[in-house]
């Protein structure tokens, strides 16, 4: 790999994409980036010309053949039926780990935090994020937070992988399991156990919540970071606007087989074409893609000509502080001041070392599996009970069907039927959970039975939930106060 060019899928995207693109790759090739460019155009104008992906079939073409993406930052129209580019290439490229250093350069760049260095590794394809929505109601809305124990193993096992392959001491896993005991718990539970494989790698878990007040108020306290989908967006913007900037922050996105680099922040048209932007996003991301595909030597020669750009206050408008910056300066020139520092090292802000190979995937490594014999005992309908009153529905539910009790009515997950304190709350969807009277179990036959029995008294289902036991564990969660 060291001798050999890689071929690399570059998008120079919208607004100020191409400015910042164009800064990056020049700085690539006067460091001696080994790369052949293979050039797709995507976001915007594929948009205008109709395409609602916002990419042609021939760029997906270059992107499966060569597996590494460099991409600036795109818009996505506003309105119904567009989607969310960066939201496609990580299901269509199964890139499961997102991967965002953050680190403070103060005193160059004013940050809350002046010792921050820490990697969030987020789930990236599963979580609310799989965009499974519902609207069982007129006023009612349901959004399905998918978790699997695959995919909490993959991002698990990289976030342990790049600490110890990093020199990093600690992985911390940060989960809502007091809330979410099923999902959430799934992932906690995988945690613990990967973390044992890991004895060398502290380990520990802590509430997202609670976690994120400390990354706002303590982030030194952290080293690696591993998450689900939605907690790690929102705390890896927490952490980059601790750092100092979200504009200075590059991340990964790594999958089995592909690997996308690009800059946290947006395309912001607001000033693209003034040739003011700050390219440092997109060039750390840049430096990430090196690494990810071998060259090292180059990485660590552009991120240190990067760090002692910083150092030396030679800032774009972005970052620039009177009294400690030393020249405001436009994209090209930054670009130039990093050129003429490549070989070059910080003084001050620590300098960028390789200290062993970036893990590029995750070693696949089954865990123990969970043989408890599944059984199913009864079902949930969601009912839209909008105008009805409890107690006549509750009589109409009670003998619909000769294998089942109904068990109980909840409304937002509170018990409301029967012998419940909670005040009464207009009715809209409801919960109605069914168990079989048999000890061995209830067939599918018997659900479908009840459900045309409900049908029939003209009730609305609007969703229908199995219930199951694995061994002696229920599958689902109970209502409060059941």
């Amino acid at each position: 790999m060291m001798n050999n060019f890689q071929s690399v899928v570059v998008a120079y995207g919208d607004g100020i994409g191409p400015e910042i693109m164009e800064a990056t790759l020049n700085i690539l090739k006067e460091a001696g980036a080994r790369i052949n460019i293979e050039t797709i155009e995507i976001g915007e104008k594929l948009y205008a010309k109709g395409q609602l992906s916002g990419i042609s079939p021939d760029a997906w073409d270059k992107i499966y053949k060569h597996k590494v993406l460099l991409k600036a930052p795109i818009t996505t129209p506003q309105g119904k039926g567009y989607k969310s580019l960066n939201v496609t290439f990580r299901k269509a490229l199964g890139l499961y780990a997102n991967v965002r250093p953050c680190v403070s350069f103060f005193p160059f760049v004013d940050g809350a935090d002046t010792k921050m260095d820490m990697v969030i590794c987020r789930e990236n394809e599963e979580d609310l994020y799989a965009g499974i929505e519902y609207k069982p109601g007129i006023n009612t809305a349901i959004s399905h937070k998918m978790i699997t124990k695959a995919g909490s193993e993959k991002i698990i096992r990289y976030a342990f992988e790049y600490a110890r392959n990093n020199g990093r001491k600690k992985v911390t896993c940060m989960v809502k399991d007091n809330i979410m005991k099923i999902a959430d718990g799934m992932f906690h539970e995988t945690f613990k156990a990967i973390a044992e494989e890991y004895p060398d790698i502290i380990s520990n878990s802590i509430i997202v919540d609670i976690g994120s007040a400390r990354i706002a108020s303590r982030p030194s306290d952290f080293d690696v970071v591993v998450t689900l989908n939605l907690y790690g967006d929102i705390i890896s913007d927490i952490a980059a606007e601790v750092s100092g900037s979200v504009g200075l922050a590059g991340s990964s996105n790594i999958g089995e087989d592909c690997g996308m680099f690009e800059a946290v922040h947006g395309s912001a048209p607001d000033i693209a074409g003034k040739g003011i932007a700050n390219p440092s996003g997109l060039l750390n991301g840049a430096v990430l893609m090196l690494e990810y595909i071998g060259q090292h030597d180059i990485a660590v020669k552009v991120k240190n000509a990067w760090l002692k750009t910083i150092e030396d206050g030679i800032h774009t408008g972005d970052i620039y502080r009177e009294g400690v910056s030393k020249q405001k300066v436009g994209t090209k020139e930054f670009a130039n001041a990093v050129i003429k520092n490549l070989g070059k090292e910080p003084f001050k802000l620590k300098k960028y070392e390789y200290k062993g190979e970036k893990a590029s995937k995750a070693t696949p490594k089954a865990l123990k599996e969970d043989t408890s014999p599944k059984k199913l005992i009864g079902v949930d309908f969601m009912i839209d009970a909008t105008g009805k009153e409890l107690e006549n529905l509750a009589i109409m539910l009670k003998d619909a069907h000769k294998d089942f009790k109904l068990h109980l009515i909840s409304q937002r997950g509170l018990k409301i039927w029967p012998d419940s304190d909670a005040k009464k709350s207009k009715l809209e969807v409801v919960n109605c959970r069914f168990i079989g009277f048999t000890d061995t179990g209830v067939t599918h036959q018997m659900v479908s039975d009840l459900f045309t029995t409900i049908v029939k008294t003209g009730l609305d289902i609007a969703a229908t939930n199995s219930l199951y036991t694995y061994g002696d564990a229920i599958g689902f969660t109970l209502a409060q106060g059941e």
